[in-house]
């Protein structure tokens, strides 16, 4: 399977806009893009979390760091006009569904005017530009389906995160078809969904591995809810490939315009919270967990699976890790982290150029 071009030299000292970047997987997108020679313009209202992965690989040094809030229209859409980008990635999100049931207010006015907001800072951009917004798999109306949903699927949340990322989308939709029709627009937008993202420097308040490896770190005992819930766990380096990719495709044909894509894990099966947990003690010595039955506050969601069959077939885009090495390089990075021997920017570098390597191999041949 053989890209027509070459996706690494398309943001060569390319301007390239990120928001969210301080964020888990925006710093590791931002990142990448540094080591593909892009100019990289960050915005971003604060820096979530405490430690960050943001903060531990340096990456203010590396690129234009603004703090700049996606609520400020005046103020997102004087920064676009003032960078003129080449391409734009949409990361910034109130990004946990369970946060979302304690601040609804501020999720929908995050995910989904600070959606419309980009959007309308796109158009202060007088220039060819390719915009990937992300949003996420929860944006598909939830039916506990065993076949993973395709692009076509409709859309719903019952929660206030699920419900604002599948208003969001609603919203670009419209804007595309108002705004930025394919016939007279030098803006391009693709929309991608990524699945439950795993991956190192990641420490968002309630999530799995977060929680794991800060209670192991002290030798402490993870609390474990809902052990047979099971998710599509993806490296974030697989979902970041998707939208580089996404983003070098958009740049050389125009007919991908307003398309939305899948960009989900490869695996046979989706794994449960439990096997994850197990599985991650094999690289994790001091490892203990209990599993505690939690009162419902909140509806969510146990099953949750992606068909990225668009992807592959479109963009020749395919999850290349299997569920043991995606656990093995979440392992290994918080090993070193917490070890403090490494510097977690060479960690963090080093291994997405092993993932490129591993690309070389098994995807780009």
């Amino acid at each position: 399977m053989k890209n027509k071009f070459n996706i690494y030299k398309q943001f060569k000292n390319k301007t390239v806009l990120v928001t969210g970047h301080t964020g888990f997987k925006g710093s590791w997108l931002t990142l990448w893009l540094t080591l593909l020679g892009a100019r990289v313009i960050g915005l971003s209202i604060s820096i979530p979390s405490k430690p960050s992965h943001f903060k531990v690989i340096k990456l203010d040094k590396k690129i234009k760091h603004r703090v700049v809030d996606i609520r400020n229209l005046r103020l997102l859409k004087t920064t676009f006009k003032k960078y003129q980008p080449d391409y734009v990635f949409h990361l910034a999100a109130q990004a946990l569904v369970k946060k979302s049931h304690f601040d609804p207010v501020y999720t929908w006015q995050t995910n989904t005017m600070g959606t419309l907001n980009v959007l309308e800072s796109l158009r202060e951009i007088k220039k060819n530009c390719v915009a990937v917004l992300i949003t996420s798999d929860k944006s598909y109306k939830n039916l506990e389906i065993k076949r993973g949903y395709n692009e076509t699927d409709i859309l719903g949340g019952k929660d206030p995160y699920s419900a604002s990322k599948a208003s969001a989308e609603l919203v670009i939709q419209s804007y595309i078809s108002s705004f930025f029709h394919v016939k007279k627009t030098k803006v391009l937008i693709g929309v991608a969904r990524a699945g439950n993202v795993i991956g190192g420097g990641d420490w968002s308040e309630n999530r799995l591995i977060p929680d794991c490896v800060k209670s192991w770190s002290k030798n402490k005992k993870v609390l474990i809810r809902n052990p047979k819930s099971t998710r599509p766990w993806q490296h974030v380096l697989e979902a970041v490939w998707g939208y580089l990719v996404l983003a070098a495709n958009l740049k050389e044909n125009q007919k991908l315009h307003g398309e939305v894509f899948n960009f989900g894990p490869n695996h046979n099966k989706n794994y449960s919270v439990i096997s994850l947990v197990k599985l991650i003690k094999k690289s994790w010595k001091q490892t203990s967990w209990k599993i505690i039955k939690e009162k419902k506050i909140f509806q969510e969601s146990n099953l949750l699976k992606l068909n990225s069959n668009k992807a592959k077939n479109k963009l020749k885009w395919k999850s290349i890790l299997s569920f043991e090495e995606t656990i093995n390089m979440v392992a290994q990075w918080y090993k070193s982290y917490y070890s403090k021997i490494e510097k977690m920017d060479e960690v963090s570098i080093n291994q997405i150029k092993k993932y490129q390597k591993n690309l070389k191999r098994r995807l780009l041949k």
